[in-house]
């Protein structure tokens, strides 16, 4: 054996494991076998799962399960691991066998590699992995990662889009602007009503993924191999449990059914389709952004996004709106991790899941892109756009649906004939329904400003 080598050994025999790295046998033979793709699983899956190795270590010390310099051993390797970037310890690609028991077991080879480094000797499986199976310890991680995630990333970004929408909406509480319906031209609305339209839709995305996360947050650890809780301890998983909701700041609990949990992975499928709603949200707002910055000249113009960089590698002083750009191909990815996810959760045989891996790696994905997204909409492109007052108000005037305010008085069809003659004179309303009514000017003026059809049943 050189330099560049040590041996590993593990149940099937001698493995050559690369010289300064803490992993062992178990993840050198993933690191072979699984070479379809070298993605490892995500920073946020294992942080999880380290958190669960440390409260597994604290309850089998205090159940008796496990030597206090054991359990110290195991509790200072998740400590330090946790302070530092771990990634270069955890290689284990995504793409491998579906339980994830090679990252499991990457995890208990790492730590008992750590504790070996401080003079205590660990078996990964005897001690490490006491009371557990990566049957419960996987999904289990999936879900904290998840419920993490949603509680610290996802939502917080959410409502700073959301208030972030409204601040514009109340700085522009008097700006009235052409409603659109079809692409076309429709009645009158404020801008502040349409803005909370938008913050109203992200409001209840954020509804959706609180209640998700009560769900996400009912484990299967204690299940063991298939549910029935074998070679665990009765009290590990409520020990376990607690110490992991007090490292973590959240509040985990025991799952109804352990075979539910093994086998299934519905909470993160319902999570998903949240995150697939609040996808298509962004994709809406972005659009209707980037119709509203068209232009400047031969487009709506109502807004003017911030310009962030040159537009066009052939055509001076394009500036294009890329915040929404980018944030729709982010929508699009979250659409298509949901058709991975939706995949995955049928891929429960028996008593256990076999796309965990693939699972984990793109609810988070989804996760991140949802989270940037959100906070990319509010501080490059939403809060620095510049309202463009004079292109809402000027094609109010003209606007022909303004004759809808007359049909209670003269009726649909005349009403029409008015609009029709507007539009083809290019004149305001006003002036055609003086001509072509007998109402009184002050009614015609009232019923015919913007803001009395904009206010709709708050008619001043």
């Amino acid at each position: 054996m050189n330099d560049q080598f040590r041996i590993g050994r593990d149940s099937m025999g001698e493995v050559r494991v690369p010289v300064g790295v803490r992993y062992g046998a178990q993840t050198q033979r993933a690191l072979d076998n699984f070479t379809i793709s070298a993605e490892p699983m995500p920073a946020r899956f294992i942080e999880a799962l380290l958190y669960i190795k440390q409260a597994a270590a604290r309850a089998n010390q205090e159940l008796g399960l496990l030597d206090d310099d054991k359990a110290e051993a195991i509790i200072t390797a998740v400590s330090d691991l946790l302070d530092t970037d771990f990634s270069r310890h955890f290689p284990v690609p995504i793409l491998q066998t579906g339980s994830g028991t090679s990252t499991n077991m990457n995890a208990n080879e790492v730590i008992s590699f750590m504790a070996a480094e401080q003079g205590v000797q660990l078996s990964p499986n005897d001690h490490v992995n006491l009371g557990q199976s990566s049957n419960d310890v996987i999904p289990s991680a999936l879900l904290v990662a998840a419920a993490r995630q949603i509680s610290c990333l996802v939502i917080p970004a959410l409502e700073h889009l959301g208030a972030t929408i409204r601040a514009v909406a109340q700085r522009n509480g008097d700006v009235i602007k052409t409603g659109r319906t079809h692409l076309m031209d429709a009645l009158p609305i404020r801008l502040a009503a349409e803005l909370e339209g938008w913050a109203s839709q992200v409001d209840d995305v954020q509804t959706r993924l609180l209640e998700s996360v009560s769900r996400l947050s009912r484990l299967p650890l204690g299940g063991t191999a298939v549910g029935s809780g074998a070679n665990c301890h009765p009290d590990f998983a409520p020990r376990a449990l607690t110490h992991l909701s007090a490292a973590t700041g959240m509040s985990f609990t025991s799952m109804h059914s352990f075979y539910q949990g093994l086998s299934s992975i519905d909470p993160v499928l319902e999570t998903s389709g949240h995150l697939k709603i609040g996808a298509a949200v962004l994709m809406k707002i972005a659009n209707d952004l980037r119709w509203m910055n068209s232009g400047p000249h031969a487009g709506i113009g109502e807004i003017t996004l911030p310009a962030l960089q040159p537009g066009s590698s052939i055509m001076p002083a394009k500036v294009n709106p890329v915040i929404p750009e980018a944030v729709c191909m982010a929508a699009a990815h979250i659409i298509g991790n949901d058709t991975t996810i939706t995949i995955a959760a049928q891929a429960g045989s028996f008593q256990i899941n076999t796309m965990l891996p693939i699972a984990a790696a793109a609810i988070l994905e989804s996760g991140e892109l949802m989270a940037g997204s959100a906070a990319s909409l509010a501080d490059k492109a939403i809060t620095g756009m510049v309202i463009n007052r004079l292109a809402m108000a000027e094609p109010l005037a003209l606007n022909p649906i303004l004759v809808t305010a007359l049909v209670p008085y003269i009726g649909y069809l005349a009403a029409a004939e008015i609009g029709k003659q507007a539009q083809q004179e290019r004149r305001p309303i006003l002036e055609i329904a003086k001509e072509q009514t007998d109402l009184d000017t002050s009614l015609l003026e009232r019923i015919l400003d913007p803001a009395y059809l904009a206010d709709g049943s708050k008619k001043r």
